[in-house]
């Protein structure tokens, strides 16, 4: 049984449904593995070995008792250290806040644990979870596992990293900018950005989010196929009173069985240059879904340009009234210099009607691409134009703020209309990973697993992945 830390997560609890196996063989193999990979990447920064133990002989209980099991019942799994997990920190990696205990469980918690899921730790993010790039002060740097010179992605960079390494099968990250997607784009696995209001994400150590940012959050997951991506939302989307944005999942997350539909392909981009090996991968995720019965056609959507400038400008603005004061104070220095550069050139709303007139200016943008989906439900594009930054560009002398925007468009230009999409790994290779994004209308997540099935069956399934040394990825 040392083997089960590279299971899937839907094979793990069918498993432990049947009796097969127990969910204290299954968490003390993925406790081994969090031993052997972690110092190596130090993707969680707050192992729960003793807490995760407890909770798999639950859940063993549970199933010996004959009671109704949870879509992860008995599956080990991690989640971001932003959200609330009642007796323990939420640093958000930010020092000043490593003794901030939450009183209660946040939603994401409480919904995995009523799923059955153990949770064997948490993971790491930047400070105040906004940037590309996975260091703070508090807890240090996540590595990527294919190459320590890459970033691991971010906001959820811990995240990408613990999965795609087999710490726990599946893992829990949140996106407003391109969080979940990021990560698991440089970490060759899935990631999940749903539609705003499926999973809630009540935390009571956090302030309550202003505006942009209430209708720009999501709650999503990692994981190492498109089935664990699914079981995971089942877990995910279960009601909490206290999260104000939610809307009922239905059916969204049911098991799949649809039929294919026509999607656009933008493979190259006039508003950025696009890496060539990002526009290869685009193109063979076409063929990949030409063959599974999708019409696949050539075609731009409305521009990716319009919504990150018009992101860059509303969340520019909300953060200076609101986050941005606190990153000030509080943040490090990496996160500081970051915040620079994404308030670079941002035009002041100072005054009331001018923020109101901008902000009016969404249900124009979301309207477009409404309209788009009508004639094409599914759109295949980048995740990001170029292949996975060396760590820290951000921060790095020179850096330039523009190019990084335009690069990011994709992913971080989208989240301001509430769209969902998912991040699938076509083209990841060892060392090098790469990645498609398919995006869909609100509420159009089944959409998006449809899909990305048929990206998965062509690809084939992805082991996790054994970390690479930091000196082994130096140059010669």
């Amino acid at each position: 049984m040392s083997d089960l830390w590279s299971w899937s997560a839907s094979r793990l609890a069918t498993a432990i449904a049947a009796g097969d196996i127990t969910s204290v063989e299954a968490t003390t193999s993925a406790l081994a593995r969090m031993d052997a990979a972690n110092p190596t990447i130090n993707a969680v920064v707050d192992p729960m070995p003793d807490e995760a133990m407890e909770a798999a002989r639950a859940a063993d209980q549970a199933r010996s008792q004959g009671r109704t099991l949870g879509p992860l019942h008995g599956v080990p799994v991690t989640i971001k250290i932003n959200v609330d997990y009642a007796g323990r920190a939420t640093t958000n990696g930010v020092v000043a806040y490593k003794d901030l205990i939450a009183d209660q469980d946040g939603s994401v918690v409480r919904n995995l644990k009523a799923s059955g899921a153990v949770i064997i730790g948490r993971t790491n993010t930047p400070c105040f979870s906004m940037r590309a790039f996975t260091n703070n002060d508090l807890h240090g740097a996540t590595r990527n596992p294919h190459d320590a010179r890459l970033t691991p992605g971010g906001s959820s960079g811990g995240a990408g990293a613990a999965v795609a390494t087999g710490i726990g099968a599946v893992a829990h990250g949140n996106d407003i900018g391109g969080s979940v997607r990021y990560p698991a784009y440089c970490n060759g696995v899935y990631g999940l950005r749903p539609t705003l209001g499926l999973a809630p994400a009540f935390s009571g150590t956090a302030p309550e989010r202003k505006i942009v940012s209430q209708l720009s959050a999501v709650q999503g997951p990692l994981a190492r196929t498109v089935e664990d991506i699914r079981l995971s939302m089942e877990a995910l989307c279960g009601y909490d009173p206290r999260e104000v944005m939610q809307v009922p999942a239905g059916r969204l997350f049911n098991p799949l069985t649809g039929a294919p539909c026509r999607v656009a392909m933008l493979a190259e981009t006039a508003e950025c240059s696009a890496d060539t090996e990002v526009s290869a991968a685009i193109r063979q995720a076409g063929a990949m879904l030409r063959d599974g019965g999708y019409e696949v056609v050539e075609t731009p959507p409305p521009s990716f340009q319009e919504l990150v400038e018009y992101w860059h400008l509303i969340l520019g603005n909300e953060m200076r009234a609101g986050l941005g004061p606190l990153m000030e104070t509080h943040g490090d220095s990496k996160m500081k210099a970051a915040l620079a550069l994404l308030l670079e050139d941002v035009p002041d709303l100072a005054d009331r009607d001018s923020f109101l007139a901008e902000f009016a200016r969404r249900s124009t943008l979301l309207r477009q691409w409404q309209v788009f989906f009508q004639e094409y439900p599914l759109v295949l594009t980048a995740t990001n134009w170029a292949k996975p930054y060396v760590d820290d560009y951000d921060v790095s002398p020179g850096a330039d703020g523009d190019w990084f925007r335009r690069t990011c468009a994709p992913m971080t230009g989208t989240p301001i209309i509430g769209l969902p999409g998912i991040s699938v790994p076509v083209g990841t290779r060892p060392g090098a990973p790469m990645g498609v994004q398919l995006l869909a209308n609100r509420f159009g997540d089944r959409l998006l697993l449809e899909a990305a099935a048929v990206l998965e069956r062509a690809i084939g399934p992805i082991a996790p992945f054994d970390p690479i040394p930091q000196a082994e990825s130096e140059p010669a």
